[in-house]
């Protein structure tokens, strides 16, 4: 088999690639996918969509994204169930009130229509929350949510109408080179010639790269996620409610509630299984910020990884060691909400034409020359 590109991953990233280089015109355009496309760590997101960031590039890949959220249907025929509702960061502490101002000023700068409001209306806006100690929130009408598998089959389906091919439950093995320059993938189905790869293999990026003798610093790390039964009365605007200090967050899922914090006692690792020892911290980080939660009952759950760099912002370019080796990996959480945007840049750079934003600061060779470039705003 021949391609022009060969793009490893299935998942949001990967398949927002391959629609916007085959859309464009893109000739032989392959994803290779071990599983089914959405199975890794996109069908595990909580599907939160935003702009409200504290650095500039992820405030535009952010707010670019939101853009194609919007139109998404339209574009590819496919509803995602997107629901504006925006984003509320709950602020307990001095030093987090004057960072997100400082980040509301920047994202205001860039036509992102945030501010910082008072506990009071934070309330109003999201009426489960308590607010004992609360100084402050941010908030942006025009983040939201949406369904990550419906993100990703839109794309595959669209990508597909426009000539690329998806092979799915096949496996890359290698990579193939000559000299610098990349000449083959080998799967599991068989070798693919090409002389282009697009990492995009979220947690499993480092193993793709080193194949190609590229370092990508990524680690995997579990996070979970509880579903609750319905909750009678909850307002449909509801927001994605985030208390900034312990990490918990929550917003509408069906009837009921998607709820999650990360665990600082997890280790690294590809574990995806589920247990209950992040339970009581959980319960800790409601009974504080959200105690009508605690009467709700758990119907279900998932795990799913990040895939974190040492500065928790992604990693996006081509590297510089071997010829056409391209990557959009290590978003630490917020990959699912730049994915349309990420598409389109790693789509110029493919053609060697400018993007809309210029990404070099988030190269992976930021680490060895000591020019990290870190993210506040995580969830």
């Amino acid at each position: 088999m021949q391609a022009g590109v060969v793009i490893v991953g299935g998942g949001v990233i990967g398949t927002s690639i391959a629609w916007h280089l085959a859309r464009t015109g893109v000739r032989d355009v392959v994803l290779v996918e071990r599983d089914e496309p959405a199975a890794g760590s996109t069908s595990a997101a909580a599907g939160g969509v935003r702009a409200q960031f504290s650095d500039e590039l992820n405030i535009q890949l952010g707010a670019r994204s939101l853009e194609a959220f919007a139109r998404f249907e339209q574009d590819t025929g496919h509803d995602i169930g997107l629901h504006r509702v925006g984003y509320l960061f709950l602020l307990s502490t001095p030093e987090d009130v004057t960072s997100f101002e400082a980040g509301v000023r920047l994202q205001n700068s860039l036509g992102v229509p945030s501010r910082i409001i008072a506990p009071e209306e934070a309330r109003r806006l999201s009426p489960l929350i308590s607010t004992d100690g609360l100084l402050a929130a941010a908030w942006s009408p025009d983040d939201g949510h949406c369904t990550p598998e419906a993100v990703v089959h839109g794309y595959v389906s669209a990508a597909r109408a426009h000539g690329a091919r998806i092979l799915r439950h096949t496996e890359v093995t290698g990579i193939e080179r000559h000299g610098d320059t990349i000449t083959a993938v080998t799967t599991s189905l068989g070798r693919i010639a090409t002389g282009t790869v697009i990492c995009a293999a979220g947690a499993w990026s480092r193993a793709v790269g080193a194949m190609a003798g590229v370092d990508l610093p990524v680690q995997p790390l579990r996070r979970q996620i509880a579903v609750t039964e319905a909750v009678p009365g909850l307002p449909p605007t509801l927001p994605m409610t985030i208390d900034f200090t312990t990490s918990l967050y929550f917003h509408a899922e069906g009837p009921g509630l998607l709820v999650g914090m990360s665990d600082p006692d997890e280790t690294p690792g590809f574990a995806t299984d589920t247990h209950d020892r992040w339970i009581p911290r959980l319960t800790e980080a409601m009974e504080r910020r959200a105690p009508a939660l605690l009467d709700l009952r758990r119907t279900g759950g998932w795990a799913g990884l990040y895939e974190n760099t040492p500065d928790h912002n992604a990693l996006i370019g081509e590297a510089s060691s071997v010829s056409r080796f391209l990557y959009a990996t290590g978003f630490s959480g917020h990959g699912f909400l730049q994915a349309p945007a990420v598409g389109e840049v790693i789509r110029d750079l493919y053609l060697g034409r400018a993007p809309f934003l210029d990404v070099r600061p988030l190269s992976a060779g930021r680490f060895a020359a000591d020019t990290p470039r870190p993210e506040a705003n995580l969830v």
